[in-house]
């Protein structure tokens, strides 16, 4: 695996391009921006529902979700970081060294103690129902009582209703503004606007690149696909992706037709269903974590080329099977970057019909 790092400004912080189908390994830096105002303190924001106050940049954070820990890193904020949680991949690569140095409280879910033993001014959250009303690691209030500020990143419930259990539901399509509306608030929180800004250029520069690379290929119309996160086992029903959550969003981007009409963000679906409306391409998450039998990828492909029914669907036969990281299938920056693989592996492609 190669990795290359560019530095193209003083103080800034590359961060990764993505350039193998399934894990991004290069990230280049574009300094293109004017210089951002510093931040004004106290900073009030209004964030998932709550208004959050700041009187100073925060020095300690935990964060709770792989995003908001590598969106951190990204910002170049490592040495602020106290402790990170909930991890489905490896960290980026040129984040290896940082994230060494940084306590890793938990594969999966901390408690709520141990995530105020670190003593943080700002818990930093990817899901809403880590850190929420029902929170599984605690309630917003619950730290808002010991003086511990929260942040819980846009993308997760930004067109989206997490109070209907499981991962929530999206009550609109998810949109990769809400990934640039996160970046841009927690540079604005840590008063590293530049740094926000010139990562929102590179991540749309990224973005517009995969779109047009995509649009350029001869694809049939009606080219459909299903996204395979997880399966509690590989005889039930697989979680697959809704039509309205990041990896709706790269279909619709691409102009695949998503086979899954739910607007849950994970729904299960049999894959007697599945089968039947036969998609074109299977894209299958990719991960370290080790919850579910089928979080192993191995165990995927043996699943999807032995079971009777699923070794059938033309997406199998014709050997358009795509690995994808699994936290690309996230509502996170590495979204954009699954975009661009899955963009790169169409043009390796062909769909006779």
């Amino acid at each position: 695996m190669l990795v290359t790092i560019r530095f193209t400004a003083p103080g800034r912080f590359p961060f990764l391009r993505l350039v193998r189908r399934s894990l991004p390994v290069l990230l280049t830096l574009t300094a293109t921006n004017a210089a951002a105002a510093p931040t004004t303190y106290p900073l009030t924001l209004e964030n998932c529902g709550r208004e959050i106050r700041f009187d100073a940049a925060p020095e300690h954070t935990v964060t709770i979700g792989q995003s908001a820990t590598e969106t951190l890193y990204a910002l170049g904020l490592g040495d602020r970081v106290a402790g990170t949680s909930v991890w489905f991949t490896p960290v980026l690569p040129q984040f290896r060294a940082i994230n060494d140095r940084v306590p890793r409280i938990a594969d999966n879910d901390p408690s709520f103690e141990a995530v105020v033993n670190k003593h943080p001014d700002l818990v930093t959250v990817q899901y809403e129902w880590h850190v929420g009303p029902t929170g599984s690691v605690g309630t917003r209030q619950q730290f808002a009582d010991l003086g511990i500020a929260t942040y819980i990143l846009p993308a997760d419930c930004d067109t989206k209703d997490n109070t209907t259990g499981g991962d929530g539901t999206r009550v609109a399509a998810f949109s990769t503004q809400s990934i640039y509306k996160g970046i841009r608030q927690l540079a604005t929180i840590f008063d590293v606007q530049d740094a926000g800004e010139d990562l929102i250029t590179d991540l749309k520069d990224r973005e517009s690149r995969a779109i047009e690379r995509a649009h350029e290929l001869d694809l049939p119309k009606d080219l459909s696909a299903v996204f395979w996160f997880s399966s509690t086992d590989l005889s039930a029903a697989p979680f697959v992706a809704g039509r309205l959550g990041a990896p709706g969003y790269m279909m619709d981007k691409l102009g695949i037709h998503n086979v899954v009409e739910s607007d849950e963000e994970w729904p299960t679906v049999g894959w007697e269903t599945i089968a039947r409306a036969d998609p074109d391409l299977i894209v299958i998450a990719q991960m370290d974590r080790r919850r579910y039998p089928a979080d192993d990828i191995r165990k995927k492909l043996d699943f999807l080329h032995n079971d009777p029914v699923a070794s059938q669907m033309t997406a199998v036969r014709e050997g358009h099977i795509v690995p994808m990281d699994a936290h690309a299938m996230s509502a996170t920056l590495r979204t954009i970057f699954g975009l661009d693989s899955l963009s790169d592996a169409l043009a390796g492609m062909s769909f006779d019909r």
